[in-house]
This record gives structure tokens, sequence and C-alpha cells, in this order.
């Protein structure tokens, strides 16, 4: 393990110095007042042409824009709510499904309501992001219990899995149960006025996905749940207005300049800590991060949802940003911060007076990633590896089509329950059992690397209990961060780093054999085919990149889960840690 502040990375000090010798370049180059004028000419290090990344700013607007719609959408609410609707299902993957979770967790209190006509009026909010059949199967479940608005939302409208949640639900539910949230004039918006869905709410195409959480993307779903949209715009505004000012004033230059700095010092694991009702702001922050910064070899790794341990036992690739709700502030948190200070580990805390903070902090946040791809010199709006792996699944797809089954690599080793896959080579050596492949994994990881579980498994609460304990003993043995994703959501979010980003990740994808397959309503694969093509393209797509990964598939998850826990174990304790 790294000690804190030694090596090739800084001390916080050394970082500071840093940051502020940024700020003070950047007001010398008004980049302040720059970004504001949306010049892409900040991100001329990146090779892209100043108008192509321009033409993706208009999440800086969103403040404002947003604010003139609020009639629009609460009347939207109000209508769904009068109608008799009790439950939203938001169909959508990565922008389309992390800030309407957020808004459903943070906001499920009900405390935070719509103020005027029809106060409360909050209808239950779920989001569907999986594409395994159990999960889908479940949450039709849920949906068909009691009257639901189900919310079709992608920017492109021709997103593989909310098509495929929509054919599902479908099924079961007239075309007056449904909203389209999208782009103008994409595929989406025709299938919905051709279908004669409820609605169709028009995003604005100058903003990204991972941007758009003011977008209605993100305040639809927001005034479903009766949450107040005045209130929650009114803070993004205060937030914008202070990121127009100079650059050592602005919180949103600093925030960009502190992990910037960081990753460049050899401190690229961003460890984000949050009090427990915005831990999806963790979330959140992981897909824009992970999605901006994560190409060209470089980028930051987001570590969220990671079990607190002791200042002594975290690396030194590791920068700290501790966020809480002033009501949930932690006197132990408050101790670990100062704990990590004291090991020479940049720490930053934030603070949100309430949940309508969000709305700056989704602000601060955006600007900071702006600002941290100035640092780094990448384009932070685009996601070139995101498409590798959406045209592998296709192309998966496509073989399944014409031949009736998908490609079957065949195991490096097999048992009974359990088999693993890889390349032999990425390996160092082909293993005689799965044991001694989890064993080979572990071994190749070293100081600054970061493990990865990819979970191709529903997500419910005693699997991803487990696969965090999974996380604790492979950080306290092998020294080393760790981020945890279930596919195929993390495919649009950390996926783009594990691809594109620089070659410090480890890999252990697992998958499953579902209970039981779900057809999808006029295709040909059905819900088992789809996942199953998702998490082969993927572990393709590492392989062809040269990334040390392995996949265990698992006859049946928790006996599955037993094994490989066991094994982790084992192999830790043999000595797999560098």
């Amino acid at each position: 393990m790294n000690d804190a502040g030694t090596g090739e990375t800084a001390t916080a000090g050394r970082l500071n110095e840093a940051v502020g010798e940024r700020l003070a370049a950047w007001d010398r180059d008004d980049v302040a007042a720059r970004l504001w004028r949306r010049d892409g000419t900040l991100w001329a290090a990146s090779g892209k042409a100043p108008d192509e990344l321009a033409q993706w700013m208009g999440w800086l607007g969103l403040a404002e824009v947003m604010q003139a719609r609020i009639g629009e959408l609460e009347h939207l609410a109000q209508g769904v709510w009068q109608d008799g609707y009790r439950r939203a299902a938001v169909l959508g993957m990565g922008g389309s499904s992390l800030a309407p979770e957020l808004f459903s967790r943070l906001f499920a209190s009900g405390a935070d309501a719509v103020a005027g006509p029809g106060a409360g009026d909050g209808v239950e909010l779920r989001i569907l992001d999986s594409t395994h059949p159990d999960a889908v199967r479940g949450f039709r479940e849920w949906a068909t219990a009691s009257r639901t608005l189900f919310i079709v939302s992608s920017k492109s409208g021709t997103t593989t899995e909310p098509n495929a949640y929509h054919a599902a639900m479908a099924d079961v539910a007239p075309a007056l149960d449904f909203i389209a949230i999208t782009d103008p004039g994409t595929a989406l918006a025709d299938v919905a006025r051709s279908q004669e869905f409820r609605g169709i709410v028009e995003a604005p195409p100058d903003v990204g996905g991972r941007y758009s959480a003011l977008t209605v993307f993100g305040l639809v779903p927001a005034a479903l749940a009766g949450v107040d949209l005045g209130t929650l715009l009114e803070r993004a505004a205060g937030m914008a207005v202070e990121c127009q000012r100079p650059a050592s004033e602005n919180p949103g230059l600093r925030l960009g300049a502190f992990i910037g700095e960081a990753a460049l010092a050899g401190r690229d694991k961003l460890t984000i800590l949050t009090s427990p009702r915005l831990a999806s702001f963790g979330d959140w922050v992981e897909q824009l991060i992970a999605e901006s910064t994560g190409k060209a070899g470089t980028g930051i790794v987001p570590v969220v949802g990671e079990p607190r341990a002791e200042p002594g036992d975290y690396s030194g690739d590791r920068c700290f940003v501790f966020l809480a709700l002033a009501a949930e502030a932690d006197p132990a948190d408050a101790r670990l911060a100062a704990d990590l200070r004291a090991h020479s580990h940049p720490v930053e805390e934030l603070s949100l007076a309430d949940p309508f903070d969000v709305g700056g902090e989704f602000m601060r946040w955006e600007v900071a990633t702006a600002a941290a791809g100035i640092v780094l010199g990448i384009d932070p709006f685009d996601q070139p590896n995101v498409q590798e792996s959406k045209d592998a699944t296709k192309a998966l797809l496509a073989a399944f089509a014409e031949r009736g089954t998908l490609p079957a690599p065949a195991p490096l080793v097999a048992e009974p329950g359990i088999s693993a896959y890889g390349d032999p080579a990425a390996l160092r050596d082909t293993p005689v059992s799965v044991d001694g492949a989890v064993a080979q994994l572990l071994s190749l990881v070293g100081d600054g690397d970061y493990f990865a579980l990819l979970a191709y498994l529903p997500r419910d609460p005693d699997t991803e209990l487990r696969l965090h304990r999974f996380r604790a003993e492979l950080r306290d043995g092998l020294g080393v961060a760790t981020t945890l994703g279930f596919g195929p959501r993390f495919l649009h979010s950390t996926g783009q780093l594990h691809k594109g980003g620089p070659p410090s990740g480890v890999y252990l994808q697992i998958t499953a054999e579902p209970r039981k397959d779900l057809p999808i309503p006029g295709w040909n694969e059905t819900f088992g085919t789809l996942i199953a093509a998702q998490a082969l393209g993927d572990l393709q797509s590492l392989q062809r990149r040269g990334r040390r990964v392995l996949r265990l598939h698992l006859g049946e998850v928790q006996a599955g889960l037993d094994r490989i826990e066991d094994m982790i174990h084992s192999a830790l304790g043999a000595g797999a840690a560098p």
C-alpha cells in the first residue's frame, strides 16, 4: 500500500499550492467569464473544434430556462394526480435515470412537497434501469399493482434499454399511461405520437445526458414526486451566480481545480463520502465525472458507496470530498475528515442546508467537471467509448438474430455452479481451478490500481450489501480503491472510464443465470438474451483494450456469491495482495 503523501502523489499542502496556482492562472485568463460565454477554446488541448464543444454547453443556462417551464411541468404533475395515478415509473438509463433516482430517494419523506395547488400530491416514483429478467419482472409486478404512469426517457430516442422497457410495459398498460421525454424529432417522439401517448415532453438538444439533471429528464419525475421545482431551481440559480465569479472566488472552478490537479498529482481516485440521504447524489456524480473525464488514457476515478475505512488504510492515490445534509451531519465523518487531513490526504467538505440545495450542487459539480476537463486537456462533453459498448452489444444481438444463439466463448475453467472466463495472457497463465483464476486476477493488482466489481445481477438489497462487503475486504487486503457497478446501468456511466480512461482498472465481472427468462414483446430477443449480450460485449471490449478482467458466471446468485466470498478471502489470506 502507498502511504499518503509519498511516492509520486502530492501531499495536501503541495496540492493546495497547485490549486492556488491554477486558480490564479484562470483569473488571469478570465476563465470564468469565458466559460459562461461558452467559449470552446477553453478545451483547445482536446483537439476538438471550439464550436463543436460549445454546442453542448446549454446546461449553463438551465436554472433560468427551466424556471420559465415550471408552470408547464407542475400542470402536468397535477393532471397526473387528478387522473388517479399514484405511481410513476421512469424507464431510462444513465442521465435519464440517475437524477430521477436521486429525487425519489432524497425527497421520499414527502416533507418537501410542491407548493401551490395540489400541494403534497406527489406520486410514488421508481426507476427501472436493469435489463435482468428478474429485475424487470419484479418492476412490472409493482407497476401493475396500482395505476402507474410510465415515463419512457431517452435523449436520443433510440437507446436499447428504454425501448425494451417500453415494449414490456406496453404489453400490460395502454398508451395513455405513457409519456415520452426525449429530444425534438427523435424516433421515440414519433412512436409516442403514432401510439398516442398521454404526452411528449421535449428536452433541450444542447445539453448532454449526464448534464441534464435540471432539464425535463430530471424535473418531470421530480414534479411528479411532489418536489417544489421553484425552490430547487432558485438554489440552482444562486449557485450559477456564484460560479460566474472570478476563479479564485468561484465554488465550481475551485472544486474543478481541486479534483483536476489531484489527478495530475497522482491522486486520481476521487472518493466521495455522503450522508445517507445523499447516497444517490454520489451515483449521479459518479456518472458525471467518469463519463466526462475517462478518455484518451486519462481520467478521474470516482469512488462512491465504498464502506468507510480507518484513515491510515487509504492509499496515497486518493482525494476526498465529504458531502452531507446539515440535518445528517455525523461527528464520526467530521473526525474522519480531520484524521485524513492529518495523514496528508486532500479533503474538501460540502454541506447542504436542506435537500433543495441539491439544485445548487448540480451546478457546482457540472462546472467543476468542465473545469477538470481543462486541467486534463480533454473534451468533457463527449463519450466515445460508450458507443463502443453499444456497438458490441448490437453486433452480438445481430449474431443472435442470424443464428438463434449468442456466441459462447469457452471458459478457462468450469466447476459445478460456477465458471471462469477470460484471456489467459491477461492472467499470465491458464488457471486449473476457479479459485486459481480469482487468485491470479488479484495478484495482478498493484499500487495505483483500482478494483472494479461489475455485477450483471438484480440490484436487490441483499446482493448489494454482500458486494459492498467484498469491496471492503478487497480494499483492505489489496490496499487499493474499489468501485461497484450493476450492469447494464454502469455501461452508461463508468463504462466510459473503464475503456477510455487510464489502464489502472482490474475488473471482476459477475453474471448469473436468471431464475426465469422474460420475453420482450415484438423482439426476437428476451431480456435474458439482452443482458447476456451486454455483459459479453462489455467483456470483449475490455479484453480488446488489454484490460485485466475475469468473468465469473454463476448458476445461482446467492450460492455463487458465497463461493466468491470464500475465494476472495482465501486468495487474500494466501498473499494475493502486492
